[in-house]
Order: structure tokens, then C-alpha cells, then sequence
């Protein structure tokens, strides 16, 4: 065919950069929050997750989903699900990181800020393979309530080998873990759960119970095994469900069918039944929600360093793209309308990213009261806040391309899949309206009045809007008596600690504007909206990806 006209005017894709040394606001908050942290880890890692084949893992982990396949061709039962060799590529690169289960072993003075500095920065690059790597990190603790079960798994849940060998544990390098929870008639409300769990006898492991009955959304169902929550004769009770058995059979865990989502392609979620499966008690028999609940507190977290992750890595392909596509004249970022949305998303950035690793502090310090109060409170309103506002900010990224970023192609199609993966964050472990309600439990665990202060207090006096909502929050904090208000407190709580760690650890432009617009008021309804005043070209500066 003759040519009609020549290519120009599009921009070249945002790859072969590294994601840790151009992310200046995760740098200032490492320092602000682990001073002492050695970063050459992370630098490496940035390098290998900003390269061409690590986006050719990921757009192939996405391409060719998970496929289930229930028996072999012989008829026998396998229960086994297939993934792309892409997605092994991805995990071996997780596990390698060591962002599962190394902070419960590691040497560092700041493991778990560590470890999500490098969470975070790979979620810019593929974020659901790290669904069963979040399982994995938040698994060890809960673990503990199983001395037996936790001698013989922990030291291989922190390995930094990955097998996806579904065999033995005696016979594996490194293992995963997973978590099923929710069944048909509860969801959040796991009390409603009717999957029986019958004493079988006990052994090194201690009490082994037969479960049956069902789980909803058990994702990752190729992990080595899994906590579970099934109704004993005390109560619901917290249970260590492994894939394959001491002896080398596999377990009575029959995959129904994989979840057909919205985004997350590239993890298996699915559906499972539980034949008279064998399972040993984690904890108290009927104590199993507080049991639990410790691994579920560790993957809000990773909820929170995921949505900043995919923040990040959408701002920065809008940066990529509007700083070499031209349009009426010059280039899109020096547009003054494109400046404002720009800068305005680059502020949402920074703020998560700042709040999601001064939750994952707290959790490097739980000997001390104030930090641990501190993760109590932020870990239901960072989820909150954050996740809440992925949505939104995906959808204005996007929108900085036009039709180019709605596409599923190419190096800006990127923007499409972090669209669809945006809503899981806020869905998993525990919607908005969970969230809220768990801030007010965490408001009755300890002061949070002096805690709040007491975070705060540093920050004060340099922003009128934030001495003016901090002066607030204690009235607001002790009269919380209704349900009603819940999401608002949970949004002022995490707008004013985000605002106190910018006022400490970002440029003043930085700060000024995040200030201005979130608590002053001068802002609109939608992204581009901030005040005239606003000092658009340094703030877009800091977060240039290159």
C-alpha cells in the first residue's frame, strides 16, 4: 500500500528508567521515616522494574490469564491452575526481592519500610502477582498461634526461592501462603460463615480438624496453603489449610471455578469447596476473627503502598506523554490547564505515598505505644483514603492522553490496566464503609486524641489549614458517637497527617499547595482545580519520571 502520512508527534513509551532513583518524594519519605536505611537494594530493584522485559512479563502475566484446569486427562481430580511463564518470571522477581515474608527475619534496622518501599515500586510495574506475595508477608504472624505448623513453614515463608511446584513442603525451597475468608451469604460478615470444621485427631501439628463446606473469593488458590476461617465447636475458629499433605497426597480442596474480574488478570481468584479437608487449629478454638484479623491488618497496609504504587506509575506515564506530545504550539505540559492537572495529581501522589510509609514505620516499631497506637488508627484510614482515591486519579490520568490511553496496546495502554485494578484495592480486605468502622474501634483501643497530637504536633504552626483541622479533631474524635460520620472523620484524619509529613519532608511548593487545596478550599470538585497561586512548574518538576 502507498503511504497516506508520516508517524510523528507520539510520544516514546516511559521504559528503560529506574523507578527508585526518579521517585523523589519515596526517597524523602524513606529518610524521613528510616534515616538510617540503606537503599542500594532498592536501586537495584528500581532498575530491573523499569526495564523492557519486566514490562513485556507483565503485559504477557495479563495477556494469557490463569487457566483452571479440575482434573487430568485421565479423569483424575488435580485442582491445579496454569499461569503464563510470564507470571513465574514476575513472582520469582517478587520473591527474590524478598517482599513476602523477609521483614519477620530480616536484618534491617527498618524491614518492613524496606520492604514496602520495594511493594510499592513494583506495583508500578505488575500489582496483582503480588497478591499472593501480600498473603505470604502478612501470613507469619498469625502463624505464631501454631508453634508446630510455624516451626516447619515460617523459616520457608521467608525464603527468597520461588517453586510453583504444587508438592510437598519437605521437598519445596520457598512456599507461599494464602487466605479464604468470605463465604456466599456473609462477605465482610464472616460470623455469617457456615463451613463446619469436625475434630480428626491431632500430630506434630497439633489439633486437626475435617473441613467442610466452601469459600466465595479464595484468591491465589495455587499458594502451598492457606488460613481459613470454619465454624468449630467453640466457634469460629482461625485453621492452617495446606495444599498437599505431610504424606504427599493433595488435600480435599476442590477449585470450582476462577473469578472472571474486572482488572487483577494476572492472579487466579477463585471459588472452592472443601471436602472433609484436613486443617490444623491457628490459636484458640472460636477465637479465629482476632486470629485472622493479624494478616489482615498486614495486607491493608499493602493495600495502601499498592494504590500509591499504581498512582505513581500512572502520573508517570501522563509526565511521559505530555512532556514530548505537542499540542496548539508547544508541549502538552506547558499548557496552563494541563500544568494545573498535572501538579494537582502529582500532590495526590506524594501524599500517599508519604502516608502509606509512615503506616509501614509504625509496624517497624510496635515495642513503642505511640507507633503502635499509630498503626491501630492509620491502617483502616490510609486504606481508606488512599484507595479511595484511585479511582479518580487513574480515570485523570488517562484523560491527560485522550483515546491513546484508553487503549489496551503499547507502553500508554499501561494506563488502561491500572484503571481496572484501581477499584481492588478499595474492595479488598474490606470496602470503605469496613474501614470506617474499624477507625472508630481503633479510636476506643487507647488515647488517640494524645496519639493524634502528638503526630501532628510537629507540623504545627507552618500551615493555618492544618493548625485549623488539628484544633478540630479532638471535639470530633470524642463526640463520635454515631456511624453516620465515620468516612468523613477517617477523610480528615488522613488529610491532616498527610499534610503534617509533606509540611516535613516535601518542598514548600509541595506543601503549600497540598494545604491550600485539601484543607484551605481553594480547590474544586475534580482534579486541575488548584488556585492560581500554586507553583505548578516545581511541583511537576519533582515528580518528573525522568
Amino acid at each position: 500500500m502507498n503511504p497516506t502520512h508520516e508517524v510523528f508527534n507520539q510520544p516514546t513509551p516511559l521504559v528503560d528508567y529506574n523507578l527508585f532513583d526518579t521517585h523523589r518524594p519515596l526517597r524523602d519519605a524513606l529518610k524521613f521515616n528510616a534515616p538510617t536505611l540503606q537503599t542500594t537494594q532498592l536501586h537495584e530493584l528500581g532498575a530491573t522494574l523499569g526495564s523492557a522485559a519486566m514490562q513485556t512479563h507483565a503485559r504477557l502475566a495479563n495477556i494469557h490469564t490463569p487457566e483452571l484446569h479440575t482434573h487430568d486427562r485421565f479423569g483424575r481430580r488435580i485442582d491445579e491452575v496454569e499461569f503464563h511463564p510470564s507470571y513465574h518470571a514476575l513472582m520469582t522477581a517478587a520473591v527474590g526481592a524478598g517482599l513476602h515474608g523477609t521483614p519477620w527475619t530480616g536484618t534491617s534496622a527498618s524491614p518492613h519500610v524496606l520492604r514496602a518501599a520495594g511493594f510499592m515500586l513494583f506495583t508500578e510495574l505488575e500489582p496483582s502477582i503480588l497478591c499472593p506475595i501480600s498473603m505470604t508477608y502478612a501470613v507469619t504472624p498469625a502463624l505464631r498461634g501454631n508453634a508446630g505448623v510455624h516451626a516447619d513453614w515460617g523459616p520457608k515463608l521467608a525464603s527468597l526461592w520461588y517453586d510453583p511446584a504444587l508438592k510437598p513442603l519437605h521437598d519445596k525451597p520457598g512456599v507461599t501462603m494464602g487466605m479464604g475468608m468470605t463465604e456466599k451469604q456473609g462477605g465482610s460478615d464472616v460470623r455469617a460463615n457456615t463451613t463446619q470444621a469436625v475434630r480428626d485427631g491431632s500430630d506434630a501439628w497439633g489439633e486437626r480438624y475435617a473441613i467442610t463446606g466452601h469459600k466465595w473469593f479464595f484468591s491465589a488458590p495455587m499458594c502451598d496453603a492457606f488460613l481459613i476461617l470454619a465454624q468449630a465447636p467453640a466457634g469460629l475458629s482461625c485453621f492452617f489449610l495446606p495444599r498437599v499433605l505431610p504424606d504427599g497426597t493433595r488435600n480435599a480442596i476442590h477449585i470450582q471455578r476462577l473469578k472472571d474480574k474486572l482488572g487483577n488478570k494476572a492472579n487466579a481468584s477463585s471459588e472452592v469447596e472443601f471436602h472433609g479437608a484436613s486443617a490444623w487449629l491457628v490459636g484458640e478454638e472460636g477465637r479465629g476473627i482476632p486470629q485472622i484479623l493479624e494478616m489482615g491488618t498486614m495486607t491493608r497496609l499493602d493495600c495502601s503502598l499498592g494504590t500509591s504504587g499504581l498512582m505513581r506509575q500512572a502520573l508517570g506515564i501522563a509526565l511521559n506523554h505530555t512532556a514530548q506530545r505537542q499540542a496548539f504550539g508547544k508541549p502538552l505540559v506547558e499548557q496552563p490547564l494541563m500544568k494545573n492537572v498535572l501538579a494537582d495529581l502529582a500532590l495526590e501522589s506524594e501524599a500517599a505515598t508519604a502516608l502509606a510509609i509512615r503506616l509501614a514505620r509504625a509496624f517497624d516499631r510496635q515495642a513503642d505505644a505511640h507507633e503502635n497506637l499509630m498503626a491501630r488508627l492509620l491502617t483502616p484510614v490510609a486504606k481508606f483514603w488512599i484507595c479511595k482515591r484511585g479511582s479518580h486519579f487513574a480515570q485523570e490520568a488517562m484523560e491527560c492522553l485522550g483515546g491513546n490511553g484508553y487503549v489496551e496496546e503499547g507502553g500508554e495502554g499501561i494506563l488502561a490496566r491500572i484503571y481496572r485494578e484501581m477499584p481492588l484495592n478499595s474492595i479488598w480486605e474490606g470496602a470503605g464503609n469496613i474501614m470506617a468502622l474499624d477507625l472508630l474501634r481503633g479510636l476506643r483501643k487507647g488515647d488517640a486524641v494524645a496519639a493524634l497530637a502528638h503526630e501532628l504536633a510537629p507540623a504545627r504552626g507552618q500551615q493555618p489549614a492544618l493548625d485549623r483541622l488539628a484544633d478540630a479533631l479532638p471535639a470530633r474524635i470524642e463526640a463520635m458517637a454515631s456511624e453516620t460520620e465515620a468516612r468523613r472523620l477517617a477523610q480528615d484524619v488522613a488529610l491532616a497527617v498527610q499534610a503534617a509529613l509533606l509540611v516535613q519532608t516535601a518542598p514548600a511548593a509541595v506543601a503549600d499547595a497540598f494545604c491550600a487545596s485539601r484543607l484551605g478550599g481553594d480547590w474544586g470538585q475534580a482534579f486541575g482545580t488548584l488556585g492560581a497561586g500554586t507553583d505548578f512548574d516545581s511541583i511537576i518538576q519533582r515528580a518528573q519520571p525522568r
